[in-house]
C-alpha cells in the first residue's frame, strides 16, 4: 500500500474513532475538531483538491440544516420552549401525564424541525423548569431525547442523516412520511411505556405545582409568525418536494425580513460545529471511498450479498454503526463508499438508522447534547441510563418497524 493510502486511511480511523470514543486521550478538541483537523490534513496534502471540495460537500445538506436551524431559532427567539417547558412543568401534580407531554412535545417538535436544535434549545429550560417543581429531571430527559430521535424518523427534515439521505436520493417528502408515520407513532408510544416502566419509582413522586412570578412570557406576534411559516413550509415540502431547497430558503427570507430580531442573536442558536462537523467528515468519508482498497472491499461485500439492500444487513448495519461511530457518520460513510442505491434502500436507512439511535447514549447526536445540555445545570446523564431505557425501547420499536416496512415496500429479508 502506497504512503499516501496508508496517511488516508489512517486519518480516516482516527477520525471516526473520535466519532465513537469522543476524543483522542491527551487532546482537548472533541469531534468537530478532530474531524476539521483531519479534513485539513488531508486538503493540505493533497489527498483532496482544493477545486474538488464543491463537489465533494454536499452543499445543499448543508443549507437545508442551516435554513432550518434559522426556523427554529425563531421559535427559540420567542420564548416558544421556554414557555411549553413551564407550561409541562405545571403538570408536575400529575409525572405520567407531564410525562406524555415531554414525549408529545419532543417528538412532535423534531418531526418539523431538526431533533438535535430541538433538544438543545429545549433541555436546559425543561430540566430547569423541573428541578424548580421538586422533580428527579432524568426519567423526562430520557423520554426527550428518545422522542426526539423518534420523532424525526418520519420526516426527511427532522434530523441531519436524513436531510443528507432526501437530498443524495431526491426522495419524496410526502411518500416517506406516508411510509413511515405507523411505526414512528408506534415507537413514540414505546418510548413513553420503556420510560413509564424503568423509572417508575421517580414518575410516582408527585409534589404540589409552584408557581413562580418571574415566568417567561412568549413573544406572541413572533411565535405566530415563526409557527405561520413552519405550516407553510410544512405544506409547499409536502406538495412540491422536488423544490424543497428554494421553498425552505423562501419561507426563511420571509422571517429574516422582520424587524423584531437582530440577525446576531439567531446566529447564536445555530449550531454551528454541527455544520462544520458534517464538512469535514465529507472531505473525509471522500478521500476514503476513493481508495482502490475501498472500491475492492465493496465489491466484495456486494458479491457475498452484504450490501444493505435487504433488511437482514440493513437493520444489523444501522444499529453497529449508529451506536458506534454515530448515525449521521454511519449514513455519510455508507453513502460515500456505496453508488445507485435504491429508494427503497434509502427509506429504510432513514427510518432505521434514526430509529437506532435510541440504543445507547453514543447512537445520536441528539442523546449527547441532551446528557451535556443537562450537565451544565448539575444533571448527570450517565451511559447506563441511556442503555437502560435504550436497549427496550430500540428493540420494541425496531422489531414492529422491519415488519411494517417489509409488508409496505416489499424489501426482502
Amino acid at each position: 500500500m502506497p504512503l499516501p493510502d496508508i496517511l488516508v486511511l489512517s486519518v480516516f480511523l482516527i477520525v471516526y474513532y473520535v466519532m465513537a470514543v469522543g476524543k483522542l486521550p491527551g487532546l482537548s478538541a472533541d469531534r468537530t475538531g478532530i474531524a476539521m483537523a483531519g479534513a485539513f490534513m488531508l486538503i493540505a496534502l493533497g489527498a483532496v483538491g482544493v477545486n474538488e471540495l464543491p463537489e465533494i460537500i454536499e452543499f445543499p445538506t448543508l443549507l437545508m440544516l442551516f435554513v432550518l436551524m434559522l426556523l427554529a431559532a425563531h421559535f427559540a427567539a420567542a420564548n416558544s420552549f421556554n414557555v411549553l417547558s413551564q407550561w409541562l412543568s405545571y403538570r408536575a401534580d400529575r409525572p405520567k401525564l407531564l410525562l406524555a407531554g415531554v414525549v408529545i412535545s419532543g417528538g412532535g417538535l423534531s418531526m418539523v424541525l431538526v431533533n438535535d436544535i430541538v433538544v438543545f434549545a429545549f433541555t436546559p429550560v425543561l430540566c430547569m423548569a423541573l428541578m424548580r417543581q421538586g422533580l428527579d429531571p432524568r426519567p423526562y430527559l430520557l423520554a426527550l431525547a428518545g422522542a426526539a430521535n423518534a420523532g424525526s424518523a418520519v420526516s426527511l427534515i427532522g434530523n441531519p442523516q436524513n436531510i443528507l439521505i432526501g437530498s443524495v436520493g431526491a426522495l419524496s417528502i410526502h411518500d416517506y412520511f406516508l411510509l413511515t408515520i405507523v411505526p414512528v407513532l408506534l415507537a413514540l408510544g414505546v418510548v413513553y411505556a420503556v420510560v413509564n416502566r424503568v423509572w417508575c419509582n421517580q414518575l410516582q413522586q408527585a409534589t404540589t405545582i409552584r408557581y413562580w412570578e418571574d415566568d417567561h412570557t412568549a413573544d406572541r406576534w413572533l411565535f405566530i409568525k415563526s409557527l405561520l411559516a413552519t405550516m407553510i413550509l410544512i405544506v409547499l415540502l409536502i406538495l412540491f418536494s422536488q423544490f424543497r431547497y428554494q421553498i425552505a430558503l423562501g419561507v426563511v427570507l420571509f422571517l429574516l425580513l422582520g424587524r423584531v430580531i437582530k440577525t446576531d442573536r439567531l446566529l447564536k442558536e445555530v449550531d454551528l460545529p454541527l455544520l462544520v462537523l458534517i464538512a469535514s467528515l465529507f472531505v473525509v468519508t471522500a478521500a476514503f471511498s476513493a481508495l482502490p482498497m475501498t472500491g475492492s472491499a465493496v465489491s466484495y461485500l456486494e458479491t457475498q450479498g452484504w450490501l444493505p439492500d435487504r433488511l437482514a444487513v440493513l437493520i444489523p448495519f444501522s444499529l453497529i454503526a449508529s451506536n458506534t461511530i454515530g448515525n449521521v457518520p454511519a449514513v455519510m460513510l455508507l453513502l460515500g463508499v456505496t453508488e445507485n442505491l435504491s429508494v427503497i434502500t434509502l427509506q429504510g436507512l432513514a427510518l432505521f438508522s434514526t430509529l437506532a439511535g435510541n440504543l445507547l447514549l453514543t447512537g445520536s447526536l441528539a442523546n449527547i447534547i441532551v446528557a451535556e445540555r443537562a450537565s451544565s445545570q448539575g444533571v448527570k446523564l450517565g451511559f447506563m441510563d441511556f442503555m437502560r431505557v435504550g436497549i427496550p425501547i430500540t428493540v420494541l420499536s425496531m422489531v414492529p418497524a422491519a415488519l411494517w416496512f417489509s409488508w409496505a415496500t416489499g424489501m426482502p429479508w
